[in-house]
């Protein structure tokens, strides 16, 4: 994927292609299409640069100060100086996916022609994504109104050959530096130009979309997780049989049954108690019910990807250009939409997770874990098997609790009150990108976890998929014994869950989706 170029045009943006230009550095060129619709709205700019009535953000201010009228002779003098101004974010500094997401999206904005901004000045962009010129932005500054403000300002900032960026090798170094050594040349903006570099929703867009490409595979590997438990716990797989989901026809929670369905698949340990008169009629919660919680999480997420889609389609600035060439203020800039998304995928997130760590606290209690040593400990007293493993779990999981907290139900009234109302929907993007990071920890516990006691199940014996997959974390993590140092096995199957290893080898296996 990163050897094929993406084009940006006047259509949408596909999430793949976003995943490729953020995440592995994939090339992008403008289409001869978007220059042409790019230079045509340029040119109704000009004409109203000349105007005697006042028009909003090409002879006025901004904000609160958009009655102000600006001599032309001043104009360049304002765009420069709104990017300067804004560029005022602040904290650690945002991951380069991130950085490179929200520029390609501002890129996608301008070259639909609805901006106003002349084409040198998305050449200039695509030039920096492509010479992997990263600009140094701080995570905080956005309200998620007006658009991810000081976030994209820093990325205008860059193009003028301002302030601070990361090269390709990943070192900080002066953007004037950094343009020089790719011969590229800072831009000088013009009339609307800078108000149309930060005037946009690309920020937490960027982070919306990584976000459903991340948590893609983590239901995924969750549910083989849950599965994996199911063994372990000497489970019935009754319960997840087609018919019996297609009472409550939720797509996603046919999804998730159908994936634990194959990786259960010719179990010997679900087998045997099958057959040999086994009489536990229902199985708890956590494991009777995950593709209903597995499911719903998946819906949430088909939900959230249909608003990302209709954003990928949008043109998002303030004044834009009509169609047909009117220049008109609007509220595009908004992020109600996307906020409200982003936290509704935290409450899902936080609640996958919560799930996963009470299956594997169902393991380490010898009253419910049915014939397994307390804690899943070699020589229990003596040993304290994975009772800190779901020490670990807990913490991350009342973690996720307070990140499950809405930001989007908060606005603080900022620029003189003509910004009465924001979404906070940036706010809400940085945290589910954290949520996501520990709930991979939590699944990632509960498979090393499982995979422990399945050893321990011992001559009984899982699917083959099961067996597959206690055998790939065996590679990296020895089989039960007397307690080590756990926390290298817990990075290792974490690492095998980041990198998606682990679920490809269950997908070569079985049809999991």
């Amino acid at each position: 994927m990163t050897n094929t170029t993406v084009p940006v045009g006047v259509g949408a943006l596909t999430f793949d292609q976003v995943v490729a230009v953020a995440r592995h550095n994939a090339p992008i060129t403008l289409t001869d299409e978007s220059l042409a619709a790019m230079a045509a709205s340029r040119a109704l700019i000009e004409d109203l640069a000349h105007d005697t009535r006042p028009h909003y953000g090409i002879s006025t201010g901004f904000g609160a100060l958009a009655n102000t009228s600006i001599p032309p002779e001043h104009r360049a003098q304002l765009q420069a100086s709104l990017v300067r101004s804004h560029a005022a974010s602040s904290g650690a500094e945002i991951e380069k996916e991130v950085v490179r997401g929200l520029m390609l999206l501002r890129l996608s904005t301008l070259a639909t022609g609805r901006t106003g901004v002349r084409p040198e000045v998305a050449q200039t962009y695509a030039a920096l994504l492509n010479a992997q010129i990263t600009p140094v932005i701080g995570e905080y500054g956005s309200l998620g109104c007006s658009g991810d403000l000081a976030p994209l300002a820093h990325c205008a900032l860059a193009a003028m050959g301002e302030g601070d960026v990361r090269n390709a090798s990943g070192e900080l170094v002066p953007a004037a530096d950094a343009l020089a050594a790719a011969g590229i040349t800072p831009v000088a903006l013009r009339e609307k130009e800078g108000l149309a570099l930060i005037n946009g929703t690309d920020g937490m867009l960027a982070m919306l979309v990584l976000a459903l490409a991340d948590l893609d595979d983590l239901v995924a590997t969750a549910d083989i997780a849950g599965a994996l438990s199911i063994e372990g716990l000497q489970g019935t797989d009754s319960v997840f049989a087609e018919d019996l989901q297609a009472l409550r026809p939720h797509v996603g929670q046919a999804t998730s049954a159908a994936n634990i369905r194959a990786v259960l698949a010719g179990s010997g340990i679900v087998a045997d108690h099958r057959g040999t008169g086994f009489t536990r009629v229902q199985d708890a919660y956590s494991l009777r019910c995950a593709p209903q919680v597995h499911g719903a999480v998946r819906d949430t997420m088909a939900h959230a990807a249909r608003v990302a889609e209709v954003e990928l389609a949008s043109a998002v600035d303030n004044p834009v250009i009509t169609l047909d060439g009117r220049v008109e203020s609007n509220g595009n800039f908004h992020g109600a939409p996307v906020g409200y998304v982003l936290d509704f995928l935290a409450i899902a997130t936080a609640d996958l997770a919560s799930i996963s760590e009470r299956r594997t606290d169902r393991f380490l209690d010898k009253a419910r874990n049915h014939g397994l040593p307390p804690f899943l400990a070699h020589d229990p007293g003596v040993d304290s098997g994975h009772m800190i493993a779901q020490y670990t779990q807990a913490g991350i999981v009342s973690d996720l609790k307070r990140l499950a907290v809405p930001a989007s139900v908060d606005s603080i009234p900022t620029s003189a009150m003509q910004e009465d109302h924001v979404s906070m929907g940036w706010n809400a993007a940085r945290k589910l990108r954290r949520a996501i990071s520990g709930a991979r920890q939590v699944v990632a516990i509960e498979l090393l976890t499982a995979a422990r006691a399945i050893d321990m199940r011992a001559p009984e014996r899982p699917g083959a998929v099961g067996a597959a997959l206690v055998e790939q974390i065996r590679t990296l993590v020895p089989a039960p014994g007397p307690d080590r140092f756990l926390a290298p096995d817990i990075k290792a199957v974490v690492t095998l869950v980041e990198t998606g290893e682990l679920l490809a080898k269950a997908r070569e296996l079985a049809a999991i989706v």
